[in-house]
């Protein structure tokens, strides 16, 4: 928990400011019981009303001073409390942000959503209790005790009988409850994750009808929250009740023992009461520690939930500064390539050797699980091939800065992934400054424009998360164009048109021609009819390349390619390829 304090100091004066008004606030309430005594001691018994009135005018002075400091502190720990979350949540996000694919399949994506925000609330929660209670709860206890020694020192052990009661009680609590705060937090990972998978695959449910096993699903793990909370609700609420007969019984212990000491001395009631005031304080001041020291244990579990995320080292490190000057002719070139799994025992990429020309489209074909894919996204260093070189323009991936190799890649994923905003705003996504005619140019080349133009608004029409309100088909044709418009030295595409029909993706390989005459394009896909004009073609089979070459020439040397070629033609079609070939 202490580890996340570092996100205060950018706060320091506002904390300074804020102690200053607690110790103020602690001192003005603390006279408020020692002027009330001189008020009955020295003004009401023996009839003084001036003294009535000059102690009751500094008594007012005093509570309108606490009214303010406490208004001060209680602003300023929400303030900071509100601010460092803020900061906490944006350093787990940029976190989040840095990690590569193998970084991210340690969590899971609710659990990273939980972390940024239950866990983040529940730590704010801590810190803003802490600013405002942990100085000013010792304070007056401490001063209190002192004040009310001094006051009432034949009346001091009822105080010690008070604290002791406080404190069993807060521990007993905190030793049934404590344990089961990591379990909460645990449920409700699950919780986040079911809700978001179903949210999700909301299609894929219906389609098979499956909403009463997802509810089953769900419902078992509510049912488990529900039962953990209900316990901790019920063992946390035995604290009202218990604080309530230590302080009556105080109360009446006080008005007991100074009943029998008035009987020996009149004079001393304003003793009495003003003891009785700073017994209320002291024993207010544990309670408000020990439901911290209740509270601390679940916000200590989400710290060390955060703390897991920022300590979490990325398994990719990148130059701070590109080693080397890039070619100025792009390309892209696999050495003896190696690529598995963490803790898997087979490779999924075996000895890849090829080189990618600029103003040459290189192709990747295979079987489902060849590693197409796994291999496109070597390129980019989400993954780090793990035995072997890869040169982009020249230049070993790992001697590039993020920024310098990220600015040569233009990615357009499998699955096309379109963000919350506009038409516009998607596209600009990799090249912000880019201009209105330079979008509607890659939009135009994506094939894009007529069913643009045909939205709301146009190019400013909305896109909700996720691209849900445009088809499979337009979402691809949007992620193409955004590559387009970043203008990069290297198109990788991961079966980018695969959710087009052969018409427009014939017309957007035209249309692309002219673009990439200074660029590498990579291209994974399925259907031959995409990659059979590619000046190379690479043919994957369970890791390995077993064949490369031009679409003539594996038809005549590649079984596997053959194979793949003969699966999505029919006789007519493929006699007439392989008389061409």
């Amino acid at each position: 928990m202490f580890k996340l304090m570092r996100y205060l100091k950018p706060y320091w004066w506002q904390v300074l400011i804020l102690v200053f008004a607690i110790i103020i606030q602690v001192y003005a309430t603390l006279q408020l019981p020692a002027l009330m005594a001189d008020i009955i001691n020295n003004g009401i018994v023996p009839g003084d009303m001036g003294k009535i009135w000059q102690d009751g005018g500094w008594m007012l002075l005093l509570a309108i001073v606490s009214a303010i400091t406490s208004f001060v502190s209680s602003y300023f720990s929400a303030r900071v409390g509100a601010y460092f979350s803020r900061d906490l949540r944006a350093a787990v996000f940029a976190k989040v942000l840095s990690f590569n694919m193998s970084d991210l399949k340690e969590y899971s994506t609710a659990s990273l959503i939980t972390r940024t925000t239950n866990d983040v609330s529940q730590i704010q929660m801590i810190i803003t209790m802490i600013l405002s209670l942990m100085l000013r709860a010792p304070l007056f206890c401490i001063l209190g005790l002192v004040m009310a020694i001094q006051t009432a020192p034949e009346m001091s052990w009822i105080i010690v009988i008070g604290i002791t009661a406080v404190v069993v009680s807060a521990a007993i609590i905190l030793g049934i409850v404590g344990p089961k705060f990591k379990i909460f937090q645990t449920l409700i990972d699950k919780i986040t994750l079911v809700t978001r998978e179903n949210l999700t695959g909301i299609k894929v449910v219906r389609a098979f009808n499956n909403e009463n096993v997802e509810v089953k699903k769900f419902s078992k793990t509510n049912k488990e929250l529900t039962k953990l909370l209900i316990f901790i609700d019920r063992i946390l609420e035995l604290q009202n009740p218990l604080i309530n007969i230590i302080f009556n019984g105080l109360s009446l212990l006080c008005s007991w023992v100074g009943i029998s000491l008035l009987n020996q001395n009149f004079a001393y009631l304003g003793n009495m009461t003003a003891f009785a005031e700073y017994v209320t304080f002291v024993m207010m001041s544990f309670l408000m520690l020990s439901i911290m020291f209740v509270m601390l244990p679940r916000a200590n579990v989400s710290a060390n939930r955060i703390n897991e995320v920022l300590k979490t080292k990325e398994k990719i490190h990148w130059a701070n500064k590109t080693k080397g000057v890039p070619d100025k002719k792009s390309s892209v070139e696999f050495k003896h390539v190696d690529f598995s799994y963490p803790d898997a025992s087979e490779k999924v990429l075996d000895d890849i050797s090829f080189v990618a020309e600029a103003g040459k489209t290189t192709a990747f074909i295979g079987s489902t699980g060849s590693g197409k894919s796994t291999l496109i996204n070597l390129v980019p260093r989400f993954y780090e091939a793990t035995a072997g070189e890869i040169l982009i323009d020249g230049i070993n991936i790992k001697d590039y800065a993020k920024d310098d190799l990220m600015k040569r890649i233009g990615l357009v994923p499998q699955h096309g992934v379109l963000f919350a905003g506009t038409v516009n705003s998607n596209i600009k996504f990799g090249a912000p400054s880019a201009t209105f005619e330079q979008v509607k140019r890659a939009a135009d080349i994506a094939q894009a424009t007529k069913f643009v133009e045909k939205l709301p608004g146009g190019f400013s029409a909305h896109i909700a998360q996720g691209g849900t309100n445009v088809s499979g088909g337009q979402k691809q044709r949007l992620s193409i164009a955004r590559a387009i418009c970043k203008n990069p030295d290297i198109f990788v595409f991961d079966d980018a048109f695969s959710a087009l029909d052969m018409k427009t993706d014939k017309k957007l390989r035209e249309a692309l021609k002219p673009i990439v005459t200074d660029a590498v394009v990579l291209i994974v896909a399925q259907r031959v009819s995409t990659i059979k004009d590619a000046d190379q073609i690479i043919v994957l089979d369970q890791g390995k390349m077993v064949g490369k070459g031009t679409h003539k020439e594996l038809l005549k040397g590649c079984k596997i390619y053959q194979s793949i070629v003969k699966s999505q033609l029919s006789d007519a079609e493929w006699r007439k390829e392989t008389n061409g070939a």
